[in-house]
């Protein structure tokens, strides 16, 4: 059976003596995708331009002059734009669109020889929590394949879940890396807003969205976060704080932390009582090491699935109008005038979840119900933001499950999809305040299932939270 590697210091080590190389790797790696082609993880798979890359990072190894990422090979989320490749957010109204240019993280990536192996199945234009939504149909989970890999970023949890791929990059909009990577048994990470660029992704909140990796260790989280991190001149909402080197500076938290958990995870009926039991054993060692942690009431907690829900639709519904069957992408062949162009080509175009999101926002921006709904979500969002740093001056972290529940039934959501909204629950917290934050892998509930649990922590003390939380993994 191939070797896979769970450290890219292994990787680096096998490509120093000789006993590996990345064209090697990639193979391995391409083998792994045919053989779980069933998850239905990747949209597209780069086989021959992945090879091709393969024998130049082997060449600049031999030369010693290999980036960073020499020998990491990765995936990449179907929203993340790269030059001649094709870019659908798994939409059939972007079926056959190639882009034109590479996002930011793309460049930095590949900069440093990473090796992109392909792009993932996603939530359609990364609307979704089950990855049930996309045009090219549900990804399943390697764990259980009747269960959901989680979402928007399911299918670049999946791949490296199955051993698809290295590590993977996904975008968070309200928790669309860390979900995925808690029910796929992996870390998670969503930067701080403003610290990773956001030109060439597929916009769906703008306020809100931010790539970030998903990955077996904190180790990686750390490197490829920052690679991508930093300033550039194609994002104004990017802060112009210098990005630390997270990967060096890496060490498990010395010094004993003061901890909040939020004690409706532990009381509401609607938590799985085995994340119950989870987060109540992690809260126990916390405690044994001599950390201090302390139940806390979060009052508006009930305010943030609806608050966030109404801000994300209203930029969808703005974002997406661009998508009108003229300008690019699909057009239907039933349109006769330009009304009906507009009309048929949306409707037809996008899928169930992203036309019920469009009206949603739609609804909320119009102008009897701007007030009502989405002038008060954004005062609601400034409060929340305001409680959280609040918390966070008080405490260092803040220790929430990463989901309600582990990994549902594929098709369950799509019955009722205010239950896909609620599982939201512990996730938009972060996503409001724009304060990082990053989901570990907890261990497997009684059905095989992986359960995780998240930190949250200050804005831009990203270094602070990986230390934490490599720390946290030894407990």
């Amino acid at each position: 059976m191939a070797k896979f590697y769970s450290s890219l210091n292994e990787i680096k080590s096998g490509l120093q003596n000789g006993s590996i190389t990345v064209e090697e790797l990639v193979k391995r790696y391409l083998s792994q995708i045919e053989l779980n082609a069933h998850l239905n993880a990747f949209n597209e798979v780069f086989a021959d331009e992945a090879l091709t890359r393969a024998a130049e990072v082997d060449r600049s190894i031999k030369q010693g002059t290999a980036g960073k990422l020499a020998g990491m090979v990765i995936a990449i989320k179907d929203n993340i734009s790269y030059k001649g490749h094709k870019l659908s957010a798994s939409s059939k109204i972007l079926e056959n669109f190639t882009a034109i240019y590479s996002s930011t993280v793309v460049e930095r990536l590949l900069a440093e020889d990473a090796i992109i192996i392909g792009r993932c199945n996603c939530d359609e234009f990364a609307m979704g929590a089950t990855n049930e939504s996309s045009y090219y149909g549900p990804v399943k989970n390697h764990a259980d394949n009747a269960k959901v890999s989680g979402g928007s970023s399911g299918g670049s949890a999946v791949a490296v879940q199955a051993n698809m791929c290295y590590a993977a990059i996904g975008t968070d909009t309200g928790g669309s890396v860390r979900q995925p990577a808690s029910f796929c048994g992996l870390i998670g990470l969503k930067p701080t807003y403003g610290r990773v660029s956001r030109h060439g992704l597929i916009a769906y909140a703008s306020s809100f969205d931010q790539a970030g990796p998903i990955t077996r260790s904190v180790e990686d989280a750390a490197l490829l976060l920052e690679v991508m991190a930093g300033a550039d001149d194609y994002d104004s909402t990017l802060s112009q704080k210098p990005v630390e080197n997270y990967s060096a500076n890496l060490q498990a938290s010395a010094g004993k932390k003061k901890i909040a958990y939020l004690q409706d995870a532990l009381s509401s009926p609607g938590v799985d009582a085995e994340i119950k039991a989870t987060l109540t054993t992690y809260i126990d060692k916390l405690r044994a090491d001599g950390h201090k942690v302390t139940p806390i009431a979060f009052d508006h907690l009930d305010y943030l699935v609806p608050a966030y829900y109404i801000l994300v639709t209203a930029e969808a519904s703005s974002n997406l109008a661009r998508y009108d069957g003229v300008h690019y992408g699909y057009r239907s062949k039933n349109a006769t005038d330009l009304m009906s162009t507009y009309k048929r080509s949306r409707s037809e175009g996008f899928g169930k979840e992203v036309k019920r999101r469009i009206m949603l926002g739609t609804f909320v921006l119009s102008a009897g119900y701007y007030d009502a709904y989405y002038a008060k979500a954004q005062k609601v969002r400034r409060i929340i933001r305001e409680k959280t740093d609040q918390i966070l001056q008080e405490y260092d972290f803040i220790l929430v499950p990463s989901s309600p529940e582990p990994a549902s039934a594929i098709g369950k959501i799509e019955k009722d999809p205010v239950v896909g909204y609620l599982a939201d629950i512990f996730t938009v917290q972060a996503s409001l305040a724009g304060v990082p934050a990053i989901s570990l892998p907890a261990g497997n509930n009684a059905e095989g299932l992986p359960l995780g649990l998240q930190l949250l922590t200050k804005h831009f003390e990203e270094q602070e939270l990986l230390n934490f939380a490599k720390y946290f993994l030894q407990l």
